[in-house]
């Protein structure tokens, strides 16, 4: 299966409803980076009239996941992926179109053929920036994931 953002965002749809709800959206994946976009909007606000930081971490999560996903779907095997910690930073209000980016692929396949090679779990850390439209960067995660070879 060729991963492309109409597959993902149909997944997202019955596989994690809540982020295709709020307005995630993959727009661009390829085997490098990938992009996620979403909308401030009633659905997704918090108090304060800007976006809820979950819903920025949900966002930012699935730039990050859809990339060790298809590393994962590339190498034919299987393996077991899972966020072990996560922390961000919030520097800006989220009003408008915010899009996070994640650009670690190449890293991720480095991970996974040692994880394969060695048959021992691997961690890394993948970040995705989440950046207005006037290129403001409004919140930063990284997110470490756990990846295991299954037996």
């Amino acid at each position: 299966m060729k991963f492309t953002p109409f597959k993902i965002n149909s997944f997202l749809l019955f596989k994690l409803p809540s982020a295709f709800i709020v307005g995630a959206r993959v727009k661009h994946i390829s085997d490098k980076e990938s992009i996620v976009k979403i909308k401030h909007r009633w659905i997704n606000q918090n108090p304060f009239k800007s976006m809820f930081w979950a819903v920025q971490g949900m966002s930012a999560e699935l730039s990050t996941g859809i990339l060790v996903m298809q590393s994962i779907h590339n190498s034919g095997k299987k393996i077991s992926m899972l966020v072990t910690n996560m922390d961000a930073t919030f520097s800006k209000k989220a009003t408008g179109k915010i899009t996070f980016t994640c650009k670690q692929g190449e890293e991720i396949n480095s991970v996974i053929e040692k994880a394969i090679k060695t048959k021992e779990g691997q961690t890394l850390v993948l970040t995705s920036e989440g950046v207005n439209t006037d290129g403001v960067v409004v919140s930063k995660f990284n997110f470490e994931w756990s990846l295991k070879l299954k037996q």
